[in-house]
């Protein structure tokens, strides 16, 4: 069952600007012990969605509050929010829309996401690229066209993840994750200031590595980088964090960064 707009329900309107444009953004938060895991960024995320999309979405209390609601009946689980900037105007033109729409929703948390932390994954490239647009990079938007080819390509592979590049060949992430390398003590991620993500458990990681000894930095990078590195990992806001084991041809053991990083993702989980 869906909560729109604070009734339970799954109808939306055909007007609704999600539906007729992607007009809107989301986030994707775990569930523990009934509390939504870093619930103050989550909320941060969606702010900074709605400044850059100008979408004049302003019950943010009532929106926390639903948030907290629904996560405290469950141990576990995927707490989704999408604000759409409602229904309204004519065209592509938004000056009639005046009663944005929130919608949450509770899902079982994935059960692999275990087994691929213990055995790690195999990343597959994929063959669909993302296209660079600063204006976009880094917001979860609802335009995931992108995404849906990308798990489309990825489920005609055996591996679990796909390795994305933007259109002019840069690394940037994977289907639904973001993505990082190690060489020695140095710590590689894209940067995405043209396409991709900026995931909330990468900006945790980032956090975490800069008072570390790792030493962290953002670049644009093609494949080709991976294969010098020591280890790859991906992360995400459920997972939270995930070893690589193999792309291709490509194969990684080494669990050095993962086993520094586990722990201090784990531990802010759960706080």
């Amino acid at each position: 069952m869906f909560l729109i707009n604070g009734r339970e329900q799954e109808m939306l309107a055909a007007s609704d600007r999600a539906i007729q444009f992607g007009d809107g953004c989301f986030t994707t938060a775990r569930i523990q012990a009934g509390n939504v895991t870093f619930l103050t960024a989550h909320l941060r995320r969606l702010r900074d969605a709605c400044e850059k999309l100008m979408l004049a979405f302003q019950d943010w209390s009532v929106l926390e509050e639903e948030m907290v609601r629904l996560a405290r009946d469950h141990d576990s689980g995927v707490l989704k929010v999408i604000i759409t900037r409602g229904s309204g105007g004519r065209g592509y033109s938004a000056a009639a829309c005046h009663s944005p729409s929130r919608i949450l929703r509770v899902s079982d948390y994935p059960a692999h996401y275990s087994r691929w932390r213990e055995e790690g994954i195999r990343l597959a490239p994929s063959p669909v690229r993302l296209g660079r647009n600063p204006h976009l990079a880094g917001i979860k938007h609802l335009n995931r066209l992108e995404q849906v080819l990308i798990r489309t390509h990825l489920e005609q592979t055996e591996a679990e993840e796909a390795l994305v590049l933007d259109s002019d060949g840069w690394l940037t992430e994977c289907c639904a994750a973001n993505l990082f390398w190690r060489k020695g003590s140095t710590v590689f991620t894209p940067r995405l200031d043209h396409a991709g993500v900026k995931g909330i458990m990468r900006e945790h990681c980032i956090a975490m590595l800069a008072s570390s000894s790792f030493r962290v930095t953002e670049v644009n990078a093609t494949p080709d980088a991976l294969v010098d590195a020591d280890e790859v990992l991906i992360c995400n806001a459920l997972m939270p964090l995930v070893p690589v084991r193999a792309c291709d041809d490509l194969t990684w053991t080494s669990r050095a960064l993962y086993d520094f990083l586990a722990p201090l993702c784990e531990h802010s989980i759960s706080s």
